[in-house]
């Protein structure tokens, strides 16, 4: 189901409402012939690597702003972009592997290779999807959801990108563990960290109060333990070797 105008209006009302990241550049998209708007965050020195960082079920770019600006401190370039669909998964994870695509010809920034996609939620279930996508090395977890009949589980058993799960325990905000079986069955499943005490909104950076009243109030602690998993699990997917100049020939 497509609501682009939709989507643009609740990224502009969680910005309004939110710290913004201000030492990213805006960039505007078309992805499955959908205007898609995204923030791109490049490291002061050559990138190691480019992350896609995808959000959840009726959230934005904005959600995951600080750990963009984390991932990017530590070396690598990252893409945020707002979902072009609201409830379709599948849709959402073919426009990701046309930004994946794009990213590795530089249509919009020196061309990358080496593409480690980070999702949250439902984005971690479209980020699962398109995993297996050219020039994706890595996928990252982050309190993923599955659908009611296990698409996730079915592309799990397939994929042969290097995984990494990162979750809290089952809770009704994780669909109450749906994904959970997706570590039995990923060929390549490098780790799998449980945040124990976690709430849903933990994952987020920044969450807001719409997030907590559903899915439970928000701790630092947690998040900083959140924060650690994710840059440690990027590190190990994307090792450092400067590629950002690399040709996609």
């Amino acid at each position: 189901m497509k609501f682009p105008a939709l989507t643009v209006l609740l990224a502009a009302i969680l910005c309004a409402a939110q710290v913004c990241a201000a030492d990213a550049v805006t960039v505007e998209l078309t992805l499955t012939d959908q205007r898609v708007i995204a923030d791109l965050y490049q490291p002061a020195d050559t990138a190691f690597g480019m992350v896609v960082l995808v959000h959840g079920f009726l959230r934005s770019r904005h959600n995951m702003a600080g750990h963009a600006a984390a991932l990017a401190g530590e070396g690598y370039a990252v893409l945020v972009p707002d979902l072009p669909y609201i409830t379709d998964s599948r849709d959402n994870a073919r426009a990701l592997t046309e930004l994946v695509a794009q990213i590795r010809s530089g249509a919009f920034a020196p061309p990358v290779e080496r593409i480690v996609l980070v999702g949250f939620s439902a984005g971690g279930l479209s980020t699962l999807l398109a995993a297996a996508s050219p020039g994706v090395v890595g996928y990252v977890g982050l309190d993923a959801i599955d659908r009611p009949g296990g698409v996730g589980l079915a592309a799990a058993r397939q994929l042969q990108t290097p995984a990494i799960l990162i979750r809290r325990p089952s809770s009704f905000c994780n669909g109450y563990g749906i994904a959970e079986p997706w570590s039995g069955v990923l060929p390549k499943l490098v780790e799998q960290r449980l945040i124990e005490g976690a709430s849903h909104c933990d994952f987020e950076a920044p969450t807001d109060g719409w997030c907590e009243a559903f899915c439970g109030s928000t701790d630092a602690a947690r998040q900083q333990a959140i924060r650690e998993a994710i840059l440690a699990a990027v590190k190990r997917l994307l090792p450092r070797e400067p590629v950002a100049s690399q040709s996609a020939n």
